[in-house]
């Protein structure tokens, strides 16, 4: 496929970014599709654009037709994901195109999928249009990294975020924490939220926080709220269990799921998952097995330090978001992000790459991704 690369323009690059821009404007509606923009243009001008909004609806290619303000026969469309070449729950994206006379076609980034990856590509060729690929591909593929994971492992990506002081607390000595960060950052986590279509915390986070773990922006979407729970000792009247009708509420534990407790939160709507065990924990990785089945494409680790030690040991955390707040709490015994036994080898610590930093007021917003290699 090689032959699909050519040399791209800069009117090229510049349309492509606008679809990128078009594309991002469905982030957190879209699970467990991609997000996708499409830009037609014809004799140099726009005459149609287009993005997925929501899972179920119009792809990216079949709203910038409808949008198109005169006939797109000859035209060029620049897509930032491969067109689809199956029949989901829309008709072939790559039929529509050629159904069109579309007489160019660029894309970003190709399908994912081994077994979708290139057809629709091949499809289009096939009926005679000009098309290449990989323009602004590693930018579609991050735009769409959740997508990327999931679609080829079916187990979710997975985001661990923490807000910590200058010297890595999360409370202060007497467990003082609400707030460490700023008002933005915090309007950030919420964002978050949106995106990902789960949060997960540890059961002890519950048993002191008795937290809501949903969205509060207006608008947005909550995440299903996922607690790992090994004994069940979740209490009935905490905010999680009581707005369970409200907020999908998964209990990842050891117990079995015909347990008198487990029955008690089955009936007030809470899903229980009995998983296996790890060094007499929930093991993190058959619980994302569990989860990628249950739908869940990404998830939000918000917990305490244990189960962050427990994620990171398990290698189940694909990227991680620290909110530095440029404050000194101190004490030995002050709560951090990371806990746990710990590594005894610096040869055997996590290792992070492509690391950026950003202002986020007077916090630091520091971004990476977890170096498997």
């Amino acid at each position: 496929m090689g032959d699909f690369m050519p040399e791209f323009s800069k009117d090229d690059y510049m349309y492509m970014k606008r679809a990128l821009q078009l594309a991002e404007k469905a982030r957190g509606f879209t699970s467990p599709n991609p997000m996708v923009g499409a830009v037609i243009v014809k004799d140099g001008r726009v005459i149609g654009e287009g993005y997925h909004q929501r899972c179920g609806e119009g792809h990216a290619e079949v709203n910038a037709f409808n949008n198109a303000t005169e006939d797109v026969a000859g035209a060029t469309i620049y897509v930032t994901l491969e067109p689809c070449s199956h029949t989901g729950k829309t008709p072939p994206c790559a039929d529509k195109i050629i159904e069109k006379k579309i007489a160019r076609v660029v894309v970003g980034a190709l399908d994912p999928n081994p077994l979708v990856s290139g057809r629709g590509i091949e499809r289009i060729k096939n009926a005679g249009i000009d098309i290449s690929y990989g323009l602004l591909a590693e930018e579609s593929a991050r735009l769409n990294e959740v997508f990327m994971k999931y679609i080829v492992s079916k187990k979710p990506f997975v985001v661990y975020k923490s807000a910590t002081t200058l010297d890595g607390k999360i409370a202060t000595v007497s467990g003082e924490s609400r707030w460490i960060t700023c008002e933005k950052s915090r309007e950030k986590v919420h964002l978050l939220r949106h995106y990902l279509s789960g949060i997960m915390v540890g059961v002890n986070t519950v048993l002191a926080d008795n937290p809501m773990l949903n969205c509060r922006a207006e608008g947005l979407t909550s995440p299903a709220r996922i607690v790992v729970d090994s004994s069940l000792k979740i209490p009935v009247e905490c905010n999680l269990v009581q707005t369970s009708d409200k907020y999908r509420t998964i209990v990842a534990t050891l117990q079995s799921d015909s347990s008198i407790k487990a029955c008690m939160l089955k009936q007030m709507g809470v899903e229980v998952v009995t998983v296996v065990e790890t060094e007499g924990r929930v093991d993190l990785d058959c619980l994302m097995e569990k989860l990628g089945e249950m739908g869940i494409d990404s998830v939000l680790i918000e917990g305490g330090g244990t189960l962050a030690f427990s994620a990171f040991k398990q290698n189940i955390i694909d990227k991680v978001i620290f909110y530095i707040a440029p404050q000194i709490f101190g004490g030995v015994g002050a709560k951090t992000s990371v806990e746990g036994s710990g590594f005894y080898k610096i040869a055997d610590c996590i290792k992070l790459k492509e690391v950026s930093a950003q202002m986020v007021d007077n916090d630091v917003c520091i971004t990476a991704y977890v170096d498997r290699q």
